[in-house]
């Protein structure tokens, strides 16, 4: 299944938060059954890392939640929770140190995995995961601009109706 979401490629977490969104008036959300899993860890290059049953659909789905409460200012525990199913594994290898991950149960592995990059964006750039501006949008982005200003996922899209919309109302 292809991926059906509009907006992808952001990093990780904020990728997880954008496996719901909004169609035709209607709210989506590809994570509602194994087959959305399976797209999402295919899209995100995790196919083969990790078992795509209802373990890691509700491993996933708890973690969406928590980094959405985070983003959100609301709450940090779920959050921790989710981390405490792993761990940063410092090792040596043939071409150098290396971090890799160490998740001992694999459903919890792409959970892990995103509830660590939310920490690492939160680190680098705080306050640079936001939502969409546009009213009726729910998606998210990792905002990248030099002043950290921008406020649409996208501007071809929620940005050219926020002007289509003002155009419109100063016209009439």
């Amino acid at each position: 299944m292809l991926d059906p979401r509009p907006h992808v490629g952001e990093p990780l977490a904020v990728d997880l938060l954008n496996t719901r969104w909004v169609a035709a008036g209607e709210p989506q959300d590809l994570l509602t059954d194994v087959t959305g899993l399976r797209t999402w860890l295919a899209t995100n290059e995790l196919a083969d890392r990790c078992p795509a049953d209802e373990k890691t659909l509700r491993a996933l789905v708890t973690v969406r939640e928590a980094i959405r409460r985070v983003v959100h200012g609301e709450s940090i525990e779920e959050l921790n929770r989710v981390l405490d199913h792993g761990r940063i594994r410092r090792t040596l290898t043939a071409e150098g140190p290396a971090d890799r991950a160490d998740v001992p149960k694999p459903e919890w592995l792409p959970a892990w995995l995103a509830a660590d990059n939310l920490l690492h964006l939160l680190a680098e750039t705080p306050g640079r995961i936001k939502q969409c501006a546009h009213p009726q949008c729910v998606l998210y982005f990792y905002d990248t601009s030099k002043n950290g200003a921008r406020r649409w996922h996208s501007m071809a899209t929620c940005g050219n109706r926020a002007k289509a919309a003002r155009h419109y109302a100063r016209k009439t």
